[in-house]
């Protein structure tokens, strides 16, 4: 019997090509966000560190040209966390779209899996039966050639 072919063998691979490449681009997005997250972070610790000397220097005594320094300063750094964490949201959307996109993927690359597991036990199936019946013809031939003899 000739060796199994699947038909759709050119579209699995395609699809699986579509797959990895969208795993890519979502692995990706992940890194972006962690890193985002990290300079958010890092951003909060200024923000507190500078609010602490503040504290520190207002407790001490500190010039009117300093305090509205510090105050500035922190009302820059409050905003731009603030503005930072739209940007995080906005990639958030974006990992969990692409996230939707490799679901799908896999989806459809698991039918088509499904199928071609599906279509070799049938395979598989069929090569069993003609070896049966190879095996039989020839145990029938032998019965019928040792009769003769």
């Amino acid at each position: 019997m000739k060796k199994f072919k699947f038909s759709l063998d050119t579209v699995l691979d395609y699809k699986n090509m579509i797959l990895d490449e969208l795993k890519r681009e979502h692995g990706l997005l992940i890194a972006q966000i962690v890193q985002k997250e990290a300079e958010i972070a890092a951003m909060e610790n200024e923000c507190k560190n500078t609010n602490d000397e503040f504290n520190r220097q207002k407790s001490i005594g500190i010039s009117v040209p300093d305090a509205i320094s510090f105050k500035r300063r922190i009302h820059v750094l409050h905003a731009k966390i603030k503005e930072e964490y739209i940007i995080l949201e906005e990639m958030q959307k974006r990992e969990a779209l692409k996230r939707q996109e490799v679901v799908a993927a896999k989806v459809e690359t698991s039918s088509i899996d499904k199928l071609k597991e599906k279509h070799l036990a049938e395979y598989n199936k069929a090569v069993m039966k003609s070896e049966e019946l190879f095996i039989e013809e020839f145990v029938s031939n032998q019965r019928a050639a040792m009769a003769r003899a």
